[in-house]
């Protein structure tokens, strides 16, 4: 599940119109959802408040093993529509796989004057935590500098009378700060990050093979999709007959560090199949006046399916992941990972399944597979249940789903090879967040 401040900078790239999947850190993304979800450990609960659509407040509590808890206030320049526990898109919280959008060149705002002068401002969020007793800090500071350009700067502060046994073994700095910049123009993404802990310097590259999506302008309103004629869901090239039909990313990415006199170097590869699952970016929702609606209600021609190959050359690590939804509420995954230096391999397996009530029309946006005929219309989401297996005996089951207006997460990690521990940990995760007019707790 996601926390709540995660929700929060999602729903602040949704209202700027950044696109975050574009990042080579994203490249596995989809995989990842099925592959290495979270599973929590212990008792946690969290709530938190959106008194008005800039300002929101978090709170959380770690009860088992150990009791810990953390303040966490968040700022934005722009109104975000942030939705309570109770009535929040359930999709919207939970990483899930997707076959994502086709990139396009990120635009600006628009341009806001009075009086003859030009008066918008750029957009940006602020975000603090405070961990209790430790006393450890978080920071988060996010901007967009130009249409294509974004700027996040990260911090973390920690006492050193708090400081952790084993960082204080190793004599680990109990700060550190990075800076970021994030150039994206579409068909090129590129990332430079700077991390003062250890004097490191990175650079990602990510390209885009094809044809772009075209460019939207950032807008909660829902009605200017009605004008979007000419808007294409798929690449314009001719079709291939045989095989899978899509679209291929390639990146790479090379640090170097100063302080500890090392470098390193991977490069990443991904296959997306089209039609793309969603409507060309969350600024275009379909409709039944948009061209789009007629796109999406035709069968889908093939399995959305997800393909994705990393590569460390100075590691020596391989790893390729192949994900596909096999049909509306089941989507399955398989990792292979192998070192050619030590011979070392592992093969990963995962299963993604979704819950619905019955007798309910509520369809979802962004599936790939049209629903069924009204008289076997299947119902709202209310839960997904994850599973994944390894050959190093790590098994985890994961189920996520709504009670009243709470969001609920519960799963145990075995291993099987441990006869007597066999359960490694189980772990339940309450989150509450309101908005405002919506003030009764009520779970």
């Amino acid at each position: 599940m996601h926390p709540f401040a995660s929700y929060v900078l999602r729903s602040y790239y949704k209202a700027t119109g950044w696109n975050e999947d574009n990042l080579y850190a994203n490249l596995t993304r989809s995989s990842n959802a099925i592959l290495d979800f979270t599973v929590p450990r212990g008792l946690h609960l969290s709530v938190s408040k959106s008194p008005n659509a800039l300002f929101k407040t978090t709170y959380s509590m770690n009860a088992m093993p150990s009791l810990n808890g953390s303040v966490g206030y968040i700022f934005t320049s722009c109104d975000l529509d942030v939705k309570a526990s109770g009535n929040v898109r359930f999709k919207d919280m939970v990483e899930r796989f997707r076959v994502y959008d086709q990139p396009r060149r990120p635009e600006g705002k628009e341009e806001e004057w009075l009086a003859g002068e030009r008066v918008d401002k750029r957009d940006y969020l602020l975000y603090g935590r405070f961990y209790l007793p430790t006393g450890r800090l978080d920071a988060l500071y996010s901007t967009r500098l130009t249409p294509t350009l974004q700027g996040l700067v990260a911090a973390i502060s920690h006492p050193p009378s708090n400081l952790p046994t084993d960082m204080g073994s190793r004599g680990g700095n109990v700060s550190n700060l990075i800076v970021n910049l994030q150039h994206d123009v579409g068909k090129w993404c590129t990332e430079y990050t700077y991390s003062a802990d250890d004097s490191m310097w990175g650079v990602r590259v990510l390209h885009n093979f094809g044809k772009l999506g075209v460019p939207v302008e950032p807008s909660d309103d829902l009605d200017r999709s009605n004008s979007g004629a000419g808007v294409k869901r798929v690449d314009e090239e001719d079709a291939v007959e045989g095989g899978l039909k899509g679209r291929v990313s390639a990146g790479a990415e090379f640090y170097f560090s100063a302080k500890e006199r090392s470098a390193g170097v991977s490069t990443g590869f991904r296959f997306t199949t089209l039609p793309d699952a969603t409507p060309p970016s969350f600024q275009l929702p379909a409709s039944s006046s948009s061209p789009l609606a007629h796109v999406s209600k035709g069968p889908p021609s093939q399995p959305p399916t997800t393909i994705t190959a990393l590569f460390n050359p100075m590691l020596g690590h391989m790893s390729g992941a192949y994900s596909a939804r096999v049909s509306r509420d089941l989507s399955l995954s398989s990792r292979f990972d192998f070192n050619v230096y030590s011979y070392e391999s592992e093969w990963t397996m995962g299963a993604e399944w979704w819950m619905r009530s019955p007798l309910s029309e509520d369809a979802d946006d962004d599936d790939p597979v049209p629903p069924p005929p009204l008289t076997e219309v299947k119902g709202e989401v209310r839960g997904v249940v994850k599973a994944r297996a390894s050959t190093n005996n790590d098994v985890s089951l994961m189920w996520e789903g709504r009670l009243r207006n709470m969001l609920v997460s519960l799963g145990v990690v075995s291993d099987f090879s441990n006869r007597t521990k066999p359960i490694k940990a189980v772990g339940l995760e309450l989150s509450y967040f309101s908005s405002d007019g919506t003030e009764n707790f009520n779970p």
